[in-house]
């Protein structure tokens, strides 16, 4: 495996590899077959110990956790549903790398995702040469998966044709996969102890391509629904941010009343109403807390690069001019209504909003 500091992003289980050790060192609990860690370790894993030392990763409902655990000890897949950014792909990633060790054997949905990279395709060089052979044999995610009894994701399902979503099916059902082409016992695999499939698909992409109703049969849903606690957001935002600022070796200041800042104004766009009681339009554009973390790191990358180091309300304004923007052009009109009614009142108290304002000129440009 490639050193963490010589790749952009490393999977789940290499960042976390001292965490999912200490936890393993200790964990007394029973183990389902082909598991890596049990229930309880798992659950620990992601909500956190403190005796452990191991870090609370996903903020939210902490029953969800509960509840898709027990749904990944059973012969059905488990969905996660939400809307874009309330971070269905890293539980979906912590999950796998808690429960399998890896979580890299991965299916990225799209409108052209065929069944052959759900299951396996040919080295076409050797299957002219010599044939069907096992060794002419490219196995995808899902064939690898259920030979080595481990979790397969399959992110945003519900972009993928509904004959192709549905090759599904007979795998969760049966738990058997066929290669037609070979012969004798490498014509059928059966799935190892620990195979399941955890996909994830967006709210907003519902009526894209709808699931068949036998498919969804085979799934449990979960809805992951947004952060609704402040406190828990900052929190969340912060650390996260954190993350991603030592990952590039930059150094900010990045005071707690602007990252305060940052998540109210994404609080009062995402609800439609400020804690004031003022009623605000809310934007097409995705404000999830997922997003929070990307203006906040942007917004300290600008400090860092363009400014003085220090993370102000200005950074965060064009961050997030920038954020709510990007799907809808139309939305301006209501951000400026948002800076003209509530951070104009909020400047009259407040340095950090003050300043905000004062980045207001960026949106008529």
């Amino acid at each position: 495996m490639a050193n963490d500091t010589a790749i952009l992003r490393a999977p789940a289980e290499q960042v976390h590899a001292d965490e999912l050790t200490r936890l393993a060192e200790k964990d007394q609990g029973p183990r389902p077959n082909g598991w890596q860690l049990s229930p309880r370790s798992v659950r620990s894993f992601i909500l956190g110990d403190e005796k452990l030392n191991v870090r609370r990763k996903f903020y939210g409902d902490d029953a969800l956790i509960d509840r898709c655990i027990v749904t990944l000890m059973s012969d059905r897949g488990l969905l996660l549903v939400g809307e874009p950014g309330t971070a269905k792909s890293m539980l979906s990633e912590l999950l796998t790398a808690a429960i399998s060790g890896q979580s890299v054997c991965t299916i990225q949905g799209t409108a052209g995702t065929t069944e052959d990279q759900i299951k396996y395709t040919w080295n076409y060089a050797l299957l002219l040469a010599e044939g069907p052979s096992p060794r002419a044999l490219v196995r995808g995610p899902i064939y690898e998966s259920m030979q080595r009894g481990c979790l397969c994701r399959f992110e945003e399902v519900t972009r993928v044709q509904p004959e192709i979503q549905d090759c599904l099916i007979s795998l969760l059902s049966d738990k058997v996969l066929h290669v037609p082409e070979l012969d004798g016992d490498a014509a059928t695999v059966f799935a190892a102890r620990g195979f399941n499939v955890l996909a994830t698909a967006n709210i907003r992409d519902r009526g894209v391509h709808e699931m068949s109703s036998a498919l969804k049969r085979r799934f449990n849903f979960e809805t992951v629904r947004p952060i609704t606690d402040r406190k828990l957001e900052m929190q969340l935002v912060r650390e996260q941010t954190a993350a991603l600022l030592k990952r590039a070796h930059v150094e900010v200041d990045f005071q707690p009343d602007v990252v305060d800042l940052l998540v109210t104004a994404f609080h009062d766009l995402r609800q439609g109403v400020t804690g004031e009681g003022v009623v605000v339009e809310k934007p097409t554009a995705v404000m999830s807390s997922a997003e929070a973390v990307s203006v906040g790191y942007a917004a300290a990358l600008d400090a860092h690069y363009f400014g003085d180091g220090a993370v102000a309300g200005e950074h965060i304004a064009r961050q997030l001019i920038g954020t709510v923007l990007k799907d809808n052009p139309d939305d301006g009109k209501k951000l400026r209504h948002y800076f003209d009614v509530v951070v104009k009142q909020r400047a009259q108290r407040g340095a950090q909003w003050r300043r905000m304002f004062d980045a207001r000129r960026e949106l008529d440009r």
